[in-house]
Formats: structure tokens, sequence, C-alpha cells
């Protein structure tokens, strides 16, 4: 019995809460929710990138404070003082522990920071997928809503008027089709059309006249001779005859 009071339930509030839903808002909704999520995410991958940068910057340091650890130990050394070289020594090594364990927090935080970036891209490329989707769907209930509301003022018309109506919605289109393409044409006469087939054709030769140097300068076809004009020649010929 109270199974069946169950299944009476879920029938009447799930039918009405089914009612109640709009598709096309839930989608929308679903986009927002989803692109509210990328400002978090941006703010998450900059403190893991930040971290990163700081370890770096510890490093550095510590390769820095390592070297003039071990200069001051030479010197110590060189200067008969072991007392101030073994000090220094012992200031190295933790330097050194410390370089050790900031170089694997840093592999940590380049690995965290990798990770976090790849799945930002894959929150994206899904974002952008789930969008076209909704966005395909939600064009299809739109063309799906006005068709109904197209049949449901179909099916309210009389008899008489069906034929009357038919011809009002005929001539409706055609006029906006009409208003359509005399905008379009209007639009298309502010251009110069003949000028750009003309700038296409010029830029077609000089890409075929670059081509033709290219293989020219590749060797692929041989070059044109240069021509000699008359006054070359004649200067050419006075020269011969004093050899």
């Amino acid at each position: 019995m109270w199974q069946r009071f169950k299944r009476l339930l879920r029938s009447i509030f799930g039918g009405w809460v089914s009612s109640m839903e709009d598709p096309v808002l839930i989608l929308e909704q679903n986009i927002r929710d989803m692109r509210d999520k990328i400002p978090k995410m941006n703010e998450n991958i900059a403190l893991i990138k930040a971290n990163v940068t700081l370890l770096e910057k510890e490093i550095a340091k510590l390769s820095e404070e390592e070297k003039i650890l071990i200069s001051n130990i030479k010197a110590g050394i060189q200067a008969g003082r072991d007392d101030i070289a073994a000090g220094y020594a012992a200031t190295l090594e933790s330097v050194k522990a410390a370089k050790i364990r900031s170089e694997g927090q840093l592999k940590t935080a380049k690995a965290a920071y990798e990770k976090a970036e790849d799945v930002k891209k894959a929150f994206l490329k899904e974002l952008d997928k789930k969008t076209k989707e909704a966005m395909l769907a939600i064009q299809e209930a739109k063309r799906a809503k006005w068709q109904k509301e197209v049949a449901d003022v179909m099916e309210s018309f009389e008899v008489g008027g069906i034929d009357q109506t038919h011809d009002e919605m005929i001539r409706k289109i055609e006029q906006e089709n009409a208003v359509s393409e005399a905008r379009m044409d209007l639009a298309l006469g502010k251009v110069d059309s003949e000028k750009m087939r003309i700038e296409e054709e010029a830029e077609k030769i000089r890409a075929a006249e670059l081509v033709k140097q290219f293989k020219i300068e590749m060797g692929i076809i041989p070059s044109a001779p240069v021509p000699v004009s008359t006054e070359q020649v004649k200067t050419a010929e006075p020269q011969r005859e004093q050899v």
C-alpha cells in the first residue's frame, strides 16, 4: 500500500515539476553556471603558478647563497682558519638541505600547475561542446515553439476564412522577402564590385609573378634574356674595333 501511495505522489508531483520545467531556460542556466566557474578556476591556477614562481626564486636565492658559502669556506681554509671554514660548512649543509626541499616542492608545484592547466583545457573544451549542443537545442526549441504557435493559429481559423488568411500570410512573407532583397541590393550597391574584381585579378597576377621569380631563382625555369638596347650595341662596336 505504501509503495502504491509513493508511486501516486511521484506521478502527481513529477508531472507537475516536469510541466513547469522550461528546457530552454534550464539549458541557458547550465551554460551560465559553467561559465561562472571559469574565473574561480583561473584564480586557483594563478595561485598555483605564483607558488611555482616563489619556489623558483627561493631556489635561485639558495643557489646564490650556496656559492657565497663555498667561497667563504675556501677563503677560511686558505687563511688557516679552519674554525671559520667549519662554521660556514655547517651553514652550507643547512642551505643545501633547504634547496633540496625547495626543489622537491617546485617539482610538485609544477606538476600541479600542469595538471590544473590540463583540467582547464578539458573544461573549456567540454564547455564549448555543451554550449554548441545547447544552442542547437535552443534553436530547435524556438523553431518548434514557432511551428506550434502557427499550427494553433491555423487550427483556430474558421473554414470560411482559411483561404483569406492563407493569402495574407503568403503576401506578408513575400513582402518581407522583398524588403530583405531590397536592403541587400542597397547594401551591395555601396560596394564597388568592379573595383573588387580588378583588385582580386591584380593580386592573382602579382602572386603568379612572385611564384615565377621563385622558380627562376630555384632554377626550375630559365630566366628571360635581358634585351640589349640599340645604344648599347653602338657603344660596344667601337670598343671591338680598338681591340
